[in-house]
């Protein structure tokens, strides 16, 4: 059932199943039947999300099969691979300044 469900359904049920155990003010049975549909749900949510992780790995490799290592933005997804710009990246032992632009 929960596998069913679309990913956006799952995660409100899961959210709303989170906020009754989280309240305490069911019974014990009742928790668990909770805890039981919401891991179901969780493990739902996390294959439909690895299913669209894989789609999105299959769409953004290169022609010659290499996946791109650029990160991914919605302004880029309006452009050409080849067309989208290069960002500025900080360095991983240096944060970005206020200075440093995002595009060059």
């Amino acid at each position: 059932m929960a596998a069913d469900l679309p990913f956006e359904k799952a995660l409100e049920k899961l959210e709303k199943i989170v906020q009754d155990l989280e309240t305490g003010d069911i019974s014990l049975d009742d928790a668990l039947k909770k805890y039981e549909e919401g891991i179901k749900l969780s493990r739902a949510c996390q294959q439909k999300l690895a299913q669209a992780e894989k789609k999105i790995e299959i769409l953004i490799k290169t022609p010659a099969g290499a996946l791109k290592k650029e990160a991914f933005s919605p302004e880029d997804a309006d452009e050409g691979a080849e067309d989208a710009p290069k960002r500025k990246t900080a360095s991983k032992n240096r944060p970005a300044t206020d200075d440093e632009d995002l595009l060059i």
